[in-house]
């Protein structure tokens, strides 16, 4: 875990969504240091199957250490964001940190996603973003070390990406896009703005309800590494910080956390990456090795096993910008039946010819 450090004792952080999950979380560790929290969401009563109200949250960061101030907030409304800012101004006498953290999703397609659904996922995500920022500006262009932190996904451009939900993918971006622009122009002012994105699926109450099982929970990882790594960039100088769109666990490498496990809801267990990552060369390596076995043909069930599963990872995984980035020769050392290698060399040709390379020159095939 990462330690808190006192730097942001006094700080007063304005967070969205904080009732719950990631939001409340953040708000759990920053109330750690001290901080003043303003928890800014819409559940005053608690939900029939989601755990948890801005007040419930409010005891928890007063028990942490904090000093909490529960709002009823709903961020598609400008008179209660305002009257919001107001009321944490005036009871802590400045905003120094906002949290975009509240969310909407569905992950429908085109045909299947009614436009009040559409303007819910862009009111609450992009619009609500833009709102809160716009409301508590003026308060952080006076504050000490300011920062915006948005809880968005690096703008990753690929079509995988928006395909099947392209109504979330552009509410969600809509926030990024904040990042983007908002950092430029605040620059100078010495305002930080950034996004942090978790690597994995992140467990919560709401993941649950929307239909997560036992079996999606064991590829979670949990809430924590998400407000240790806010907590790290919270931390940091806001002149120094601006512009980034930060993955949860690099943040914690870069401050000598390596060991990934403590915050996984089953240690060891394989993790469920998140939207809008595509998977690097040495997460590949990793999926191909846990992916592989001994057998090599069909299971017999209409299921491939072994080399066959190891070529679904593959296959799955590959794209132009990663085979760019790897531009490497394989050497596949096989043993077995002459038929199923032969096999093998097939399949992977199939894929190479999906990306307009050359076995030749890419593969190098050692049968035993």
């Amino acid at each position: 875990m990462a330690a808190n450090t006192g730097k942001l004792a006094g700080k007063t952080v304005f967070i969205t969504g904080a009732s719950r999950g990631i939001g409340k979380a953040i708000a759990l560790k920053v109330a750690k240091d001290g901080a003043n929290v303003v928890i800014a969401a819409k559940t005053a009563e608690a939900h029939p199957k989601l755990p948890g109200t801005i007040y419930t949250a409010a005891e928890e960061v007063n028990k942490a250490g904090g000093n909490a101030f529960p709002c009823i907030v709903d961020i598609r409304n400008e008179e209660q964001v305002q009257d919001a800012v107001r009321q944490a101004v005036s009871k802590f006498g400045g905003i120094d940190i906002l949290i975009n953290n509240a969310s909407a999703i569905s992950l429908t397609g085109t045909l299947s996603t009614p436009m009040k659904k559409y303007d819910l996922m862009n009111s609450i995500n992009a619009r609500g973003t833009y709102l809160c920022s716009q409301a508590c500006l003026p308060h952080l262009l006076k504050g000490k070390n300011p920062h915006i932190l948005n809880i968005s996904p690096p703008l990753n451009m690929s079509a995988k990406w928006f395909s099947g939900h392209v109504g979330y993918t552009m509410a969600k971006y809509g926030m990024s896009m904040c990042v983007l622009g908002m950092s430029e122009e605040f620059r100078s002012d010495g305002v930080a703005v950034n996004a942090l994105w978790p690597r994995t699926a992140i467990w919560t109450a709401a993941m649950e309800m929307i239909g997560g099982g036992g079996e999606i929970k064991e590829q979670c990882r949990t809430v924590d590494i998400v407000s240790d790594a806010a907590y790290i960039i919270l931390s940091r100088n806001s002149s120094e910080t601006t512009g980034n769109f930060y993955i949860d666990d690099e943040v914690l490498k870069s401050e000598g956390i390596t060991d990934m496990e403590q915050y996984s809801c089953v240690p060891g267990h394989r993790l469920l990456p998140d939207f809008f990552l595509d998977v690097g060369p040495e997460e590949l390596k990793i999926q191909i090795r846990e992916t592989g076995g001994s057998q090599t043909s069909p299971n017999g069930n209409g299921n491939t096993s072994g080399v066959g599963r190891t070529f679904q990872a593959i296959q799955q995984q590959l794209s132009d910008k990663l085979v760019k980035e790897i531009s490497a020769s394989y050497q596949f050392e096989l043993s077995g039946k002459k038929t199923a290698l032969h096999l093998f060399c097939f399949c992977y040709r199939l894929v190479l010819v999906q990306y307009k390379l050359s076995c030749k020159e890419t593969c190098q095939c050692v049968v035993r």
